[in-house]
């Protein structure tokens, strides 16, 4: 049997401001405070599982633990297809630099790599998240969400992040970076992952 939620505060895994933002507009409707891991001091736990559910799953697990509250942790990344669906759950580390992410250097990397594989077009590419809602008990529950695509160049539009300026979503003519937030999140890996969860745990 799924576990309902039935507490009025949940933590949200991520140091992320956006992804915390994004995640509270879609809880408020329910009457769900959100907090997140900044918020509490906490650490970021050291992903080093090879799955978006293992890590999800760390994220997580040692949230609800330090905390005593429910969390909720996604992992998340872009699987393209000519290149074996890499980067994956490497995705951040793509953009890795000594002064922070860089999402131009990790599509412009990833266009190079497909020009080099003459990556016949249409680029298919499938953005990916999983969810894990985790109680302090040790039970937890796991959503995954996915939309598919084609990856475009040169890239295209200024809104979202990572690498929404790169990707297409099938039924659309702009990149997601083209698109307004609402548009997006109706639409997006993350949203599907979270109506899964809603009708599972909150509905």
């Amino acid at each position: 049997m799924t576990r309902k939620f039935t507490d009025h505060r949940i933590l949200i895994a991520t140091h992320n401001a956006g992804k915390l933002e994004e995640m509270g507009q879609l809880f408020a409707p329910r009457g769900v405070t959100v907090v997140g891991a900044a918020e509490m001091n906490l650490p970021e736990p050291e992903e080093t599982e090879t799955t978006f559910v293992g890590n999800a799953r760390i994220k997580a697990h040692a949230a609800a633990k330090a905390t005593g509250l429910p969390a909720l942790a996604d992992d998340s990344g872009i699987q393209v297809e000519a290149l074996n669906d890499a980067p994956g759950v490497y995705t951040a580390d793509w953009a890795e630099t000594p002064n922070g992410r860089d999402f131009i250097m990790a599509m412009t990397k990833t266009h190079t790599l497909l020009e080099e594989e003459n990556a016949p077009h249409p680029r298919r590419a499938r953005f990916c998240a999983t969810l894990v809602l985790a109680w302090p008990d040790g039970h937890d529950e796991v959503f995954a969400g996915k939309v598919n695509g084609t990856l475009i160049w040169p890239m295209r539009g200024k809104q979202g992040h990572g690498y929404d300026p790169m990707f297409q979503p099938d039924g659309h003519e702009i990149t997601f970076a083209e698109m307004d937030a609402d548009t997006k999140n109706g639409i997006s890996h993350r949203a599907d992952a979270f109506s899964k969860l809603m009708s599972a745990c909150f509905d």
